[in-house]
């Protein structure tokens, strides 16, 4: 059975979000959020440690793990499996990413997330792109995707992924995860 640690971005994903909504059905015994004490001013090493604390109670309940990561989450996903000594997980899900050197970046509110470096993740990976995401054009996005060594999945013009993009329970986004992760 395949674990979820969903990994949202700055402030959380409110009701309406489709990492939300896959987490409810999904349940608590195989799904489960991080929770970092620094949702507003996010803090990288606290993101990080919240990923590390979410992965290791799902880890006895499920043969394998997938992470889900929107937005900033995707650096802290990013910089959770550099050090990782243990088993990698199954595979992780990066949703628009954001540009840390964009002009949209909120580099006043996380500065620890400006300078990370983008490196080759130890697992399969698969990066979500829209065409027109304000934190971070289709460029970037690819080259975020071909830098990780992540397949790159292009969705169209659906701003930001998020709650305001009106997804609901984004079947687009479960099919791309089926399709990598084998999932339910």
């Amino acid at each position: 059975m395949i674990g979820y640690v969903m990994v949202p971005g700055i402030g959380g994903s409110d009701d309406a979000h489709w990492q939300t909504r896959w987490e409810r059905r999904w349940g608590d015994e195989i799904a489960v959020r991080v929770e970092p004490s620094s949702w507003s001013q996010p803090d990288l090493g606290d993101w990080v440690a919240a990923i590390d604390r979410a992965a290791a109670d799902l880890e006895p309940r499920v043969d394998d793990i997938v992470l889900i990561a929107h937005s900033l989450g995707c650096w802290a996903v990013a910089e959770w499996l550099r050090p990782s000594a243990g088993r990698p997980p199954r595979g992780v899900l990066l949703v628009a990413p954001p540009d840390p050197t964009g002009d949209a970046f909120p580099a006043a509110e996380a500065p620890s997330f400006t300078r990370l470096d983008v490196r080759s993740l130890p697992c399969p990976s698969v990066v979500v792109a829209s065409t027109n995401d304000p934190y971070c054009d289709l460029g970037t996005a690819e080259g975020l995707a071909r830098g990780w060594g992540s397949e790159f999945v292009v969705v169209g013009d659906l701003g930001h992924l998020n709650s305001a993009s009106g997804l609901g329970d984004w079947p687009q986004g479960r099919e791309a995860l089926h399709r990598a992760f084998a999932d339910d």
